[in-house]
């Protein structure tokens, strides 16, 4: 079930593109990207009711809203970068730029998270290395 989730995360992550460039003409990045997150913020929270989920807040353990924070502050700094990137920039190639992530987050899983290093992984993210350099070049 997993990858269904995963490949439904490609698809829309590509349609937030798509649409983001389209929606960023003429408007300010950073706030477009306070629309948009106004829009994720609310569609998150009702998902958060409409599973009557909300109970397990008081739960949470202090590491993880730290981490969760933390992560938070992340993403709004990746998408302030990536909207600024969009519209200044063709989506063709700020995309594959931005899917350097893969590769960035498979090191940081190595590094810090102790994954395990693999001949498939290390040879796909040279693959992604040399698709994203065909791309942009």
């Amino acid at each position: 079930m997993w990858f269904v989730f995963a490949l439904l995360s490609a698809i829309f992550a590509a349609l937030t593109s798509i649409l983001a460039k389209v929606g960023i003409d003429g408007v300010n990045s950073n706030l477009a990207t306070a629309i948009r997150t106004v829009v994720v913020v609310i569609m998150a929270w009702g998902m958060v009711f409409l599973t009557n989920t909300q109970s397990g807040l008081m739960e949470v353990s202090k590491k993880s809203w730290l981490f969760l924070i933390l992560s938070g502050l992340a993403t709004g700094a990746s998408w302030l970068c990536y909207y600024r990137a969009l519209q200044i920039g063709d989506v063709s190639k700020v995309v594959p730029i931005d899917k350097l992530s893969v590769v960035i987050t498979l090191v940081l899983a190595f590094a810090f998270l102790h994954e395990q290093v693999t001949v498939k992984s290390l040879a796909g993210c040279i693959l992604i290395c040399i698709g994203t350099l065909m791309m942009v070049l």
